[in-house]
């Protein structure tokens, strides 16, 4: 063999012989050439069951008011809870005292004027003065009494007297009353005549 092709030779074993013994690429980047199993994580113990503590029983709601007004069912007074007089107060201007007073066995609430009609004329005395509100007005308890002044009309020759009257109470309502009569001996009665609301005091309700 020449010495050219022996080199060769030499130089081929060589090269072969390196890349037996030489590390592999993958061990080269820093594995071993084998497979490694990755381990798995172990599974965590699952959390022991929460029980719902019991609901405890609710208590039953406490009745309601309905209203905290001690008056909420304090009604108007009708002709059904009261018993009616008229007497003279003025004889020159022939003017008449009216007085209701309670006679039911609760409170009630007078309200505006009273409704004031003559005999068998027709028409009715007209209103004189305002009347508070129905927060304002009169709770009239079983025996207490109001008022209201009936003034007489001027006389002339269209005025003709009366010998009674009748009333009825505002209830701002469609009750359906009876009315209630008084003597009114010698009432002149004409266009001028006018009632005012009802009042806790007599001389306050002679007054306007």
């Amino acid at each position: 063999m020449s010495t050219v092709r022996r080199a060769v030779v030499l130089v081929a074993v060589s090269a072969l012989a390196l890349t037996a013994c030489g590390p592999s690429e993958e061990g080269t980047a820093g594995g071993s050439g084998v497979p490694t199993a990755t381990p798995t994580a172990s599974a965590s113990p699952s959390a022991p069951a929460k029980h719902s503590k019991p609901t405890k029983p609710t208590k039953p709601a406490k009745p309601v008011s309905p209203s905290t007004d001690p008056d909420y069912d304090v009604f108007p007074c009708s002709t059904y809870d009261v018993t009616f007089t008229a007497s003279l107060a003025e004889p020159t201007t022939s003017s008449y005292l009216l007085k209701i007073t309670n006679k039911s066995g609760k409170p009630c609430r007078v309200l505006g004027h009273p409704v004031v009609t003559f005999g068998d004329l027709d028409g009715q005395a007209t209103e004189r003065g305002t009347a508070p509100g129905i927060e304002e007005a009169i709770r009239l308890a079983p025996g207490q009494s109001a008022y209201a002044g009936l003034m007489g009309g001027p006389k002339d020759a269209e005025s003709e007297t009366v010998s009674s009257i009748a009333m009825t109470m505002n209830t701002e309502s469609d009750l359906k009353q009876v009315p209630l009569k008084a003597s009114t001996p010698g009432l002149n009665v004409s266009d001028g005549n006018s009632v005012t609301a009802w009042m806790g005091d007599a001389e306050d309700a002679l007054s306007l």
